[in-house]
């Protein structure tokens, strides 16, 4: 896979179509299907794409109505703040165990399928397809939602894990590590949504998020530790190299 994933180019030319008039703002956006045939991709990543440009305030997903172009026009984003992967993790716990609650209250037989296709997607040993269904995956959940305040903020958290270089090396450092138990926990907070039961939700969600905290804490003591002894490493050499020419 490309290092730009396929949604993006695809959501880039939907944006680059609104900016040329084809759907002018406030206009609804033609079905995923025709969508689907005029870009040559899956209605899946048409989709994707769709909460993508939404996120960033280009389209409204209104549900039961159909995707509409923003009439106002997209805020320029707004800086990282400098947080870090603890930080980040301990707000998407709490702010995504809210959303699991409140998405087991609406969400669809469509979102329950497509959630049971991305956990299948992060079964297939494809690290970067896993990766890409996880982050799918709490999104549709989000937007299963249909709180508009709760997506943009999953999102927006979704943001920071990817570009602050901080977060991003710590999850990756965790993640590679943990592909089994990560499907695992997935599949509980789908099975939790599939029997629309909030309480179960909630709980599976903050589960994969408590156990996420504690392979952080794993993760960035084993890091310290290999600095630590790299350092130590480089102090020998040093010595050695002194005690030869004294």
């Amino acid at each position: 896979m490309s290092s730009k994933r396929l949604f993006q180019s695809v959501a880039e030319q939907i944006s680059e179509l609104i900016d040329a008039g084809a759907f002018p703002p406030g206009t609804r956006l033609p079905g995923e299907r025709e969508l689907a045939e005029r870009l040559n991709v899956s209605r899946v990543t048409i989709r994707e794409a769709e909460i993508a440009l939404q996120a960033v305030g280009r389209l409204e997903i209104k549900t039961g109505s159909g995707v509409y172009v923003s009439e106002k026009k997209p805020e320029v984003a707004a800086t990282l703040p400098n947080a870090s992967a603890f930080e980040v993790t301990e707000a998407r716990l709490l702010v995504e165990s809210e959303t699991a609650a409140l998405a087991a209250h609406n969400i669809t037989d469509a979102a329950i399928e497509r959630l049971g296709e991305l956990i299948e997607q992060m079964r297939t040993g494809d690290e970067q397809a896993a990766n890409d269904a996880d982050e799918q995956f709490h999104a549709t959940i989000a937007e299963a939602s249909n709180n508009a305040a709760m997506i943009h903020t999953v999102n927006s958290l979704w943001r920071m894990r990817e570009d602050i270089e901080e977060v991003k090396a710590t999850y990756e450092a965790v993640c590679v590590h943990d592909a089994e138990t990560r499907t695992e926990e997935h599949e509980a907070i789908f099975f939790a949504l599939r029997d629309r039961d909030p309480s179960a939700a909630r709980n599976a969600m903050r589960e994969h998020f408590h156990r996420l905290i504690e392979a952080m804490l794993d993760a960035t003591e084993r890091m310290a530790m290999e600095e630590l002894q790299a350092k130590a490493s480089k102090s020998r050499e040093r010595f050695a190299a002194a005690s030869k020419i004294a």
